[in-house]
């Protein structure tokens, strides 16, 4: 398999041969995971007597998301007898998994004596488990770093940052503390120095993300803290419509809003007399597809095929579970009915910057505002647009207090 790396991606690769420990700070879809990869085979093919490199997910369908991209390079035929993966989560998996501290101290440590690999797959909520296992980690990677930074995270990270060999961190929102009392990703003792600092106007100009379209669109305001299904249901439709948008990412404000707007509006009956399909995602619904409940797997399977798919037309509604670091082919807006934070904001821009097919020139990011939450949220998308595609710099959170 002949892969071939963008200029920013070999810049990351040679800091990482040059640094044991540092951030890199990379815009969505920048093709982070990819260096990852490549820094894990550059070390299988050159260190004989074996590895054990960690990958580290704010969550399990990402961690499996990852896995998946990871065996796509480093065993695309399932056939290494060498290489052992191992998840440690609580999901299903089809590989080894397991979160008992001795089981994983028992599997590393047969692999390791056998002078072979071991790639493991795990969660921020789970990492502690391989810091009780007391095994040896050769290299570990942190995606979506600036998760990290949680108190119910943190010992294990700085247990690792110090403890590993080698320790990177990525992300393309990295969040700071100005206060002593709470973690942040600019104490250098823990998370290093910024190796890259990839500015996004550089990836746009390479042709290797597309540049955010910004659409606030102004409705009639509605006072006060009313049940206003319909009134959801009439702005969505009407900005889908109004922007010809064939696959789109909702953004809702809370799970119940995406119940209410299902079951008590006309929007599924609309968006089929339209030639659309629906589908949604929460902790507390489960996935649905077009009114039918199916598991996680199919799910993420027809959502990715429905992205690749030019002549299918579809809503795909969430609350907070596809903001980060979920890859879907295809999707053309975000609709955000929500507030949220400059992470939040940021990452879920990334969802629809990545390439399309040619038609796809930008990533439409809208807005409509028919309450305070929306004016205030038109202003936050604004400011994260402005700092992170005109000005290059990253979307820098602050936690002060």
């Amino acid at each position: 398999m002949t892969i071939s790396l963008r200029p920013h991606q070999n810049r990351i690769l040679d800091r990482m041969l040059a640094y044991n420990k540092g951030q890199m700070i990379v815009p969505t879809g920048g093709g982070k995971t990819l260096t990852m990869i490549m820094d894990t085979k550059r070390r299988h093919d050159t260190i004989k007597n074996g590895t054990t490199t960690v990958v580290v997910a704010p969550r399990i369908l990402l961690a499996e998301q990852l896995c998946s991209e990871f065996m796509e390079v480093l065993d695309p035929n399932n056939a290494d007898p060498y290489l052992h993966v191992m998840h440690v989560h609580s999901g299903e998996t089809h590989y080894t998994s397991t979160t008992n501290a001795e089981k994983i101290n028992l599997y590393v440590n047969c692999a390791r004596t056998m002078g072979e690999n071991v790639v493991i797959f795990t969660t921020y909520h789970s990492l502690h488990r391989i810091m009780e296992a007391d095994v040896e980690v050769n290299t570990i990677y942190f995606d979506e770093a600036h998760n990290s930074v949680q108190r119910n995270f943190f010992t294990a990270t700085e247990y690792f940052a110090a403890d590993s060999d080698r320790c990177y961190f990525f992300t393309a929102t990295p969040k700071h503390s100005l206060t002593p009392k709470k973690p942040g990703m600019n104490w250098v003792d823990v998370y290093g120095q910024v190796l890259v600092n990839v500015p996004a106007p550089e990836l746009v100009e390479g042709g290797y993300i597309l540049p955010p379209k910004v659409v606030v669109k102004k409705l009639d305001l509605i006072k006060g803290r009313k049940v206003m299904y319909a009134e959801d249901c009439d702005n969505l439709l009407e900005t889908i419509d109004e922007n010809n948008i064939n696959k789109t990412l909702i953004c809702a404000r809370t799970t119940k809003q995406i119940v209410g707007l299902l079951s008590q509006s006309d929007f599924c009956t609309e968006l089929y007399q339209r030639g659309y399909s629906w589908m949604t995602i929460t902790s507390r619904t489960g996935a649905i597809i077009d009114g039918q409940k199916v598991d996680r797997e199919t799910f993420f399977e027809t959502l990715n095929a429905w992205g690749k798919d030019s002549s299918k037309k579809f809503v795909v509604i969430h609350h907070s579970i596809l903001s980060e670091g979920i890859n879907v082919s295809g999707l053309e807006a975000v609709i955000f009915m929500r507030n949220m934070d400059y992470i939040g904001i940021s990452q879920s821009i990334g969802r629809v910057i990545r390439l399309g097919g040619e038609s796809k020139t930008f990533g439409l990011v809208c807005i409509p505002t028919y309450d305070t939450v929306g004016i205030s949220t038109a202003r936050k998308v604004q400011a994260v647009v402005d700092v992170v595609f005109n000005q290059g710099q990253p979307a820098i959170s602050e936690v002060r207090r």
